[in-house]
């Protein structure tokens, strides 16, 4: 199957000399959630907006569905639907005539019983004939939704979807997102919110200086890249290591009353086991222990400092 967008050694140099992309290269499955992460300032912004031909990229080539966003502009942004980040609507216009004039501008028949599906699918559909001025932040983000729905796109970018959006509202429109993929539209979303990500996404990118640094499928950065460790607590202070246990990836922590071994969860033998035996064997008395897989997060963490 051929990738819904394809992306080779994109960069983008502004005229201040600021490289804001470097040599990306990106395929985004059809039908899939792809998550984008970057602290602020790693490019994210800038790739979305050169993709949606918003923004003119230095090199490089990007391809939707087969059309080049600059030699086929018209046809390829077609495809394409943008939720921005910012709340830019007309404060004055209804709900219902604001998403119906977007179809427009893509040339788009009216098609009325559209429109009312889309609103509907969003929960938006008792406040058709509300002034967007009358509307909740949350519900304003999801009139942009349909807005950026309004042409039928098959893509559907979300920059920063629940920025501003408290939990609740922000888990309603997880289940938003879902819903759309499940109707054939791939989702691409930035974001910075990690749970996100690890909520939504089948493939996730890490982009720092931008870099793309990784591409991996969820459950496969989480298996290759998630450490997993084991603490224990002492009952007695341990002021150094004993020489039977300096064969184990173990650290003092917490002024002695904690040791961490850290241990690779895919190996064969996490030799679990013998560290306890041996801790017996020298003395040392456990009071509790717990285990802990590093999350996306730290994975996120560690990633962009490495390349800082």
């Amino acid at each position: 199957m051929h990738p819904v967008i394809a992306i080779s050694s994109l960069s983008k140099r502004y005229d201040s000399g600021f490289e804001a992309l470097k040599g990306v290269d990106l395929e985004i499955d059809r039908g899939e959630i792809f998550a984008l992460l970057g602290p602020n300032g790693a490019g994210k912004t800038t790739l979305i907006s050169i993709i949606c031909g918003i923004v003119n990229p230095t090199g490089g080539s990007v391809s939707v569905d087969g059309h080049d966003i600059l030699a086929d502009y018209r046809a390829a942004r077609s495809l394409i639907g943008l939720v921005p980040q910012e709340l830019t609507t007309d404060q004055f216009e209804s709900v219902f005539d604001t998403v119906s004039f977007s179809r427009g501008l893509f040339g788009k028949k009216p098609d009325p019983a559209y429109i009312e599906k889309v609103l509907t699918d969003l929960s938006l559909i008792d406040k058709r004939d509300n002034k967007l001025r009358e509307l909740s932040g949350g519900m304003k983000r999801r009139v942009l939704i349909a807005k950026a729905l309004s042409h039928e796109p098959k893509i559907l970018f979300l920059d920063e979807p629940t920025a501003g959006v408290d939990v609740s509202l922000r888990k309603d429109m997880w289940e938003v997102i879902r819903k759309l993929r499940e109707s054939g539209v791939t989702i691409i979303l930035t974001t910075h919110y990690i749970e996100e990500a690890e909520e939504m996404a089948d493939r996730i990118g890490i982009i720092s200086g931008g870099r793309l640094l990784l591409v991996e499928r969820k459950a496969d950065l989480m298996r290759k890249l998630g450490i997993k460790q084991l603490r224990l607590e002492l009952r007695e202070p341990l002021s150094a290591l004993p020489a039977e246990l300096q064969g184990y990836d173990l650290t003092i922590e917490d002024d002695g009353k904690t040791l961490l071994y850290t241990f690779d969860r895919e190996g064969e033998r996490t030799r679990i086991t013998s560290l306890l035996a041996d801790l017996q064997s020298a003395g040392i008395r456990v009071r509790d222990l717990d285990t802990k897989q590093s999350t996306l997060e730290d994975i996120f963490v560690s990633l962009v400092k490495e390349q800082a």
